[in-house]
């Protein structure tokens, strides 16, 4: 894997993650092009004019800012304008589904640079598994270099609408590998539990697994967090829910601005609570669940009863955690998009107007799980790991 992980001017981003630099890059990517004075870091970030002249001056040397014009003059001083330079840095997201992986590469202002998809089989094994994840990630950095095309089947690697292909020599050390994928999972460890459906993948490190294929860092959780984290560092504020439905159904949690992940990596397993006893087996073991209900629904056609029965779900969950907002996401939704935000909306719609308050909106989520899964890496650089 060395050609992935190749260095440019032996720049060692990783290290700039303190707190004073992260506040100043999360400006620095916030303002874009426009970009942002020495004098407005200092009064945004509470740091002296002199403490973040130091900062921008090893950011410039690592080659993550640059000088971008000056501001028109108020009567004193023209100031020099910084901004980021989002191709100094990339990582790549990937997420890891029941029957097919797709992975992207982000740069550091969030863009999606490239994308990938392929079929997998999550049940073939953790050796092949690991080395088809491998596979995807060195071909999604070559074929960025190379100009490698899509094919006609969806594989192969895209280059985003209006983004250039970058040449060899301008492609930088690659940040590491955020992967997402169904849990339960141990996230701080990067060990996996007993996926539900796949319970062989008990006790397995994936994350220093991946890592040493690599040679790069690799940051693993659920992909429904991952999703959640893209999504606040997108721009969502507050409180929401993320709820995933593609093979599975899942939520992703982002409680005061931060993702909520529980002590163990255990919050937002939706899809498993049981909203009818005695109801239809679900791959967790248990009956009735939401999870089951929904993909039956889904497999005779009934899209209706798939919403009906999500909505009632996220009802449940709207009453307990006081959310603001729930997102939908997956690719189950994303084949009917509108019938599963009219079914979710009317029922709490309905659970709302019996409580005499105002309902919580529903709206699709947008981007991609394997976005989401590249800012497990990016984040910590802006100081945003939890958003």
């Amino acid at each position: 894997m060395a050609d992935v992980n190749r260095t440019n001017g032996g720049a060692n981003l990783l290290a700039l993650r303190s707190h004073n630099t992260a506040l100043v890059l999360d400006l620095l990517r916030g303002a874009g092009a426009d970009g942002i004075s020495r004098l407005e870091l200092a009064e945004r970030t509470g740091l002296t004019p002199q403490a973040v002249s130091k900062i921008t001056a090893r950011l410039r040397e690592e080659g993550l800012a640059v000088e971008a014009g000056h501001r028109a003059s108020t009567g004193g001083k023209r100031r020099t304008v910084l901004r980021l330079v989002p191709g100094a840095g990339h990582a790549v997201g990937v997420h890891l589904d029941r029957d097919a992986l797709r992975t992207g590469l982000v740069d550091l202002a969030g863009t999606v640079v490239a994308e990938r998809c392929a079929a997998l089989d999550l049940g073939a094994g953790a050796e092949a598994v690991v080395t088809a994840v491998a596979g995807e990630v060195e071909a999604l950095a070559k074929g960025v270099r190379g100009g490698g095309g899509a094919e006609a089947d969806g594989a192969g690697t895209r280059s985003s609408a209006g983004t250039p292909e970058l040449p060899a020599e301008s492609l930088p050390a690659l940040l590491g590998v955020g992967v997402a994928l169904p849990g339960p999972l141990d996230h701080t460890r990067g060990v996996l539990h007993r996926v539900t459906g796949f319970p062989e993948w008990d006790g397995f490190p994936l994350r220093d697994a991946l890592a040493r294929r690599l040679g790069v860092p690799v940051v693993v959780d659920k992909d429904t967090n991952a999703a959640a984290l893209g999504l606040a560092v997108a721009g969502e504020r507050g409180s929401f829910a993320y709820l995933h439905l593609g093979t599975g159904l899942g939520a992703g949690l982002v409680i005061d601005g931060a993702v909520h992940r529980g002590a163990r990596t255990g919050a937002g397993e939706f899809g498993h609570q049981v909203v009818q006893l005695d109801g239809p087996p679900c791959g967790c073991g248990d009956r009735g669940c939401v999870e089951a209900l929904c993909l039956a629904a889904v497999a005779r056609g009934d899209l209706a009863e798939a919403a009906r029965v999500l909505g009632i779900a996220a009802g449940n969950l709207v009453a307990l955690l006081d959310i603001d907002l729930v997102l939908l996401g997956g690719r189950t939704v994303a084949t009917a998009p509108d019938a599963f935000l009219r079914g979710v909306a009317a029922v709490l719609d309905e659970r709302a107007r019996r409580a005499g308050e105002q309902p919580v909106p529903v709206r699709a989520a947008p981007g991609e799980v394997a976005d989401g899964a590249a800012q497990l890496v990016l984040g910590p650089l802006f100081g945003r790991a939890d958003a």
